[in-house]
């Protein structure tokens, strides 16, 4: 069984940085897909960022040119660098996984294997 963990959130000043991480254990690389997802009170969860294994991404309009997803096969490990923050980006960001090979813009629905979640505030 996959098991995701997340990591790196916390409460900054609009402008920040941060760096989120997502550790995976029990899963292989291979025709993989990973994404980020983040939810805000009242808001159903929306897909942030995508990755496949051979390193292809894809990015919601409202975080591109500010997010990276990143990844590291080796270690299964996951990145998000989020630069520029905006108090809207303020939710709670999941790390998530499945196995697809068109993985750009996927709904939560489609995605079997979830972290706990790490918070991301963002204040003015």
């Amino acid at each position: 069984q996959v098991q995701l963990a997340e990591s790196g959130g916390d409460s900054v000043q609009a402008g920040g940085s941060l760096r989120l991480s997502c550790a995976a254990v029990g899963y292989t690389y291979r025709r993989a897909c990973m994404g980020w997802f983040r939810q805000a009170p009242g808001k159903g969860r929306e897909g942030v960022a995508y990755i496949k294994t051979d390193g292809r991404s894809s990015y919601a309009d409202s975080v591109k040119g500010r997010f990276t997803i990143s990844q590291d096969n080796a270690n299964n490990t996951l990145y998000l660098q989020m630069n520029d923050l905006k108090p809207e980006d303020t939710a709670m960001y999941y790390c998530a996984a499945d196995d697809w090979r068109v993985c750009g813009g996927r709904p939560a629905a489609d995605f079997t294997y979830w972290g706990k979640g790490t918070q991301v505030t963002v204040s003015s």
